[in-house]
């Protein structure tokens, strides 16, 4: 039985976590024949849990997830499903990010002011087996790589967590109790406890007010 048009066309699933965000992206890539939208999250760990059963050709992320982050979520949806291209929006044009974002297995970045003219662009590249970064960003990753600036940071205490950790972190961030966050993530409030005291003593921080602004400066968070 021959395919029908929609089989041949890139499936893309989006990850952000305004919704009148995702109509504004829905709008631009499906103004492409090529491309269509099968599915959407607004949360970092919805979009692990859709993106297993979906398994779309091509996932547009964004950087800052609630609950669980975008590079997080990156690492497990490539976890359980190896073909998947993952594309990164961010507003942030740090080099560092973009090296995290591509340690985690992403195919492309992009910043969020760029997305009219790269973002239908990027994901046909990405569904190609290519990579695509915005313009701007490449010319800071090769002026990083110049200055060294593109490398890892020593002993990172943050890449010693582990992903329930970075999940709480995150959640706590956000203003979460311990309740809300047991909840979310459906383990017992002192599970949540000792992954609160784990986490601390891994990076060192004492109070709460130190976890956020911890997490604002590494962008795990905005500001609020």
């Amino acid at each position: 039985m021959p395919s029908s048009s929609t089989d041949k066309k890139i499936r893309v699933f989006l990850a952000d976590d305004h919704a009148l965000v995702r109509q504004g992206f829905r709008r631009l890539l499906e103004d492409d024949p090529r491309i269509m939208v099968v599915g959407e999250a607004n949360t970092g760990l919805s979009a692990i849990d859709q993106c297993g059963k979906i398994k779309p050709d091509v996932v547009v992320m964004d950087l800052l997830m609630p609950e669980i982050g975008g590079l997080e979520a990156t690492a497990e949806i490539l976890k359980a499903n190896p073909e998947t291209k993952i594309l990164i929006l961010s507003m942030y044009s740090n080099p560092a990010y973009v090296r995290k974002a591509i340690e985690a297995g992403a195919k492309g970045y992009i910043l969020k002011d760029a997305i009219e003219v790269d973002l239908a662009q990027a994901v046909v590249v990405l569904s190609q087996g290519g990579a695509y970064m915005s313009p701007a960003i490449s010319n800071l990753v090769l002026e990083g790589l110049k200055t060294g600036t593109m490398q890892e940071e020593r002993a990172d205490p943050y890449d010693r967590l582990t992903l329930r950790e970075k999940e709480v972190l995150q959640l706590i961030a956000q203003g979460k109790s311990n309740k809300e966050i047991a909840t979310l993530l459906d383990i017992s409030i002192n599970t949540v406890a000792v992954h609160r005291a784990r986490l601390m003593e891994t990076l060192g921080l004492h109070r709460t007010a130190e976890l956020v602004l911890y997490a604002v400066k590494k962008g795990i968070v905005q500001p609020q």
